[in-house]
C-alpha cells in the first residue's frame, strides 16, 4: 500500500480537519477506506458525530468575521499560494484520488487534479472581483446603491464519485466571497478533501475558515444541515438525499444550493459524424467508469444512423482496458464500491427482460475478480419508459434509442425528470442551434460531451437541482446582496416623517 500511497502515514492523527488540525472523530463508529481495485484496507479511521459538527462550526463562525473583513487582494493572495501549495502536492492528490475512488491514475493526473488546481487559480483571481453595483439616484434625493456580502458560516455535502474536485468546487467560491465552511465529504472517500485543507492551511489561510468533519450523513450530514448556526447549505448528490437535505434545511430557513443527479442525452442527428459520436458517446458514458452526473446515459440515434452506432459503439466499448487504476495501460477502473457494482449490475440484470445487452453486462474474470469492476456496457432497444431508461445508474453503461423525426428526438432527451447536461451531434448550425435551446438542461454540447472549464457554469435543470458551481455565478450562491440607501438632503430640512405623515 505503502507505494501506491506513500501520504497515508498524514491520517495518524484522525480524519476530522477542525480549526487547523487533525482530530479523532467522537461519534463511537469508525469507517475503513478499501481500495475498490483490490479490496485491501487503506484506513479505519473514527467518524465524526454531532459534537466533532459543533466544534467545526465554531471554528468556522470565529474565523468567519477576520476572513470576511480581509480585503478581495488579501483573499485572493491566499487562494494563488493555495494553487501553488496544490501544485507541490499534486501526486499525492492524484494518488490518493485513485486509491480511494478506484479512478485510473492516469484520469486523477491529467484531469481530477490539474482541473482543481486550475479552479483554484480562477477563484484566486474572481475573489477581486466581488462588486456591487454602481450608485446611482434612483429616488428623488436619495442615492442607492447594492453591496455584496458574505454570507456566514457554509455547511457543505460533497459526493464520492469526484471527492477533491466536489471539495474544491464547494470549499473555493465560499472562501473567495469571504465566508467560512464546513465541509462533509463522503465517508467512503474522505482522503483527498483532508489533504485539500491542509494545504489550504500551509498556503496560509487562517484557522477555521476551512473544516472538514467525515461522518454519515444521518450523523454528521443532518446536524450540519440543520446547525442554527450554518447559514448556507450547499449539496451535491442523488435527488433522493437532496430532497432530505431541503426538508432539513428549510426548518431553518437556509439559503440552499443543490446539484443532483442526472440522466444525460447524447442526441445524434442523421447528418452526424458517426465516427466522432460514437467515440464521443464511450468517452461520455464511462468516464469515471460512468460514475458522473453528467455522464451520456441515453442515446437516440435517428434511425437512418442507428445500426451502424450500436455496431460502431459496441466494438470501441470492447477495446477499453479494464484494469488497475495505478496501471499506465489502463482505461476504466472499479467502480468505488462493491455495493455500487452490484448495484450497477441488478440494473442491467433486470434489463435483459425487456432490451438487448450487445456487450458487456458482466464483471471481468481472472486478476480482476476480487475488485469491483464492470465491464463497459451497451443496451438497445429499451423502451422510453423502461427503468434503464429513467432511472440514474452510475455505472458504465450507455442504453441506445432511435429516433425519426427532430421534434421526437428532442422530445425524448427532454423526457426524463432530471436536466444537468446533454449533448447533441449534428454539423447543421441550425439543429445545433434549436437543440441548444429546446433541450432542458444546464449544459448542452454539441459534437462534444463531458469538458468542463472553471469560466463556466456547472448547475442543473428540473430535479438536477438548482444554483451553479464554478464560474463567476457561483457568487450569487456564496454572497447576499444588501441595498444601502442615502438621503441627500439635511435631515433636520427634510424629516422622513413629514414626507409621509405630515407636520405634527
Amino acid at each position: 500500500m505503502q507505494d501506491r500511497f506513500p501520504a497515508q502515514e498524514r491520517f495518524s492523527d484522525g480524519a476530522q480537519y477542525i480549526a487547523g488540525r487533525l482530530t479523532k472523530g467522537t461519534s463511537g463508529a469508525t469507517h475503513t477506506v478499501v481500495d475498490p481495485a483490490t479490496g485491501e484496507e487503506v484506513l479505519t479511521y473514527e467518524l465524526a458525530g454531532a459534537g466533532d459538527v459543533d466544534a467545526a462550526v465554531a471554528a468556522a463562525r470565529a474565523a468567519f468575521p477576520g476572513w470576511s473583513a480581509a480585503t478581495p487582494g488579501e483573499r485572493s493572495d491566499a487562494l494563488h499560494r493555495f494553487a501553488a501549495v496544490l501544485v507541490d502536492h499534486a501526486e499525492d492528490l492524484a494518488r490518493a484520488e485513485s486509491l480511494q475512488c478506484g479512478k485510473p491514475l492516469k484520469l486523477t493526473r491529467e484531469f481530477d487534479v490539474p482541473g482543481t488546481i486550475d479552479n483554484t487559480s480562477f477563484f484566486a483571481g474572481a475573489a477581486r472581483h466581488l462588486a456591487g453595483q454602481s450608485a446611482g439616484e434612483y429616488s428623488g434625493d436619495h442615492t442607492s446603491y447594492v453591496r455584496r456580502e458574505a454570507i456566514g458560516v457554509v455547511g457543505s455535502i460533497a459526493p464520492w464519485n469526484y471527492p477533491l474536485q466536489m471539495a474544491a468546487w464547494k470549499i473555493l467560491p465560499a472562501i473567495a466571497a469571504g465566508n467560512t465552511i464546513v465541509l462533509k465529504p463522503a465517508e467512503l472517500t474522505p482522503l483527498t478533501s483532508l489533504l485539500f485543507a491542509r494545504a489550504a492551511t500551509e498556503a496560509g489561510i487562517p484557522d477555521g475558515v476551512v473544516n472538514i468533519v467525515t461522518g454519515t450523513g444521518r450523523a454528521a450530514g443532518e446536524h450540519l444541515v440543520g446547525h442554527p448556526d450554518v447559514a448556507m447549505t450547499s449539496f451535491t448528490g442523488s435527488t433522493a438525499v437532496g430532497k432530505r437535505v431541503a426538508e432539513v434545511a428549510t426548518a431553518t430557513v437556509k439559503r440552499l444550493h443543490l446539484e443532483l443527479g442526472g440522466k444525460a442525452p447524447l442526441l445524434v442527428f442523421d447528418d452526424a459524424d458517426l465516427e466522432a459520436a460514437a467515440n464521443g458517446a464511450v468517452a461520455g458514458a464511462l468516464i469515471n467508469t460512468g460514475q458522473d452526473c453528467t455522464a451520456a446515459t441515453r442515446a437516440y440515434v435517428q434511425r437512418p444512423l442507428y445500426e451502424a452506432f450500436v455496431e460502431r459503439t459496441a466494438a470501441l466499448m470492447r477495446t477499453v482496458r479494464v484494469g488497475d487504476p495505478f496501471a499506465p495501460g489502463t482505461d476504466l477502473g472499479p467502480l468505488v464500491s462493491h455495493l455500487q457494482r452490484d448495484r450497477v449490475a441488478a440494473f442491467v440484470d433486470r434489463a435483459r427482460g425487456y432490451a438487448r445487452v450487445v456487450t458487456g453486462g458482466e464483471t471481468p474474470q481472472g486478476e480482476l475478480k476480487s475488485g469491483a469492476y464492470y465491464l463497459p456496457t451497451l443496451i438497445a432497444d429499451a423502451a422510453q419508459d423502461s427503468e434503464i431508461v429513467q432511472s440514474e445508474i452510475f455505472g458504465p453503461v450507455l442504453v441506445v434509442l432511435p429516433f425519426d423525426g427532430d421534434d421526437e428526438g428532442i422530445a425524448l432527451a427532454n423526457d426524463t425528470p432530471y436536466g444537468l447536461a446533454a449533448s447533441a451531434w449534428t454539423r447543421d448550425v441550425f439543429r445545433a442551434n434549436r437543440a441548444t435551446r429546446e433541450i432542458q438542461a444546464g449544459c448542452v454540447w454539441i459534437n462534444d460531451h463531458i469538458p468542463i472549464i472553471s469560466e463556466m457554469p456547472h448547475g442543473g435543470y428540473k430535479a438536477s437541482g438548482f444554483g451553479k458551481d464554478m464560474s463567476a455565478y457561483s457568487f450569487e450562491e456564496y454572497t447576499q446582496v444588501k441595498h444601502v440607501m442615502f438621503d441627500n438632503t439635511a435631515v433636520a430640512r427634510k424629516p422622513w416623517h413629514r414626507t409621509v405623515f405630515g407636520d405634527s
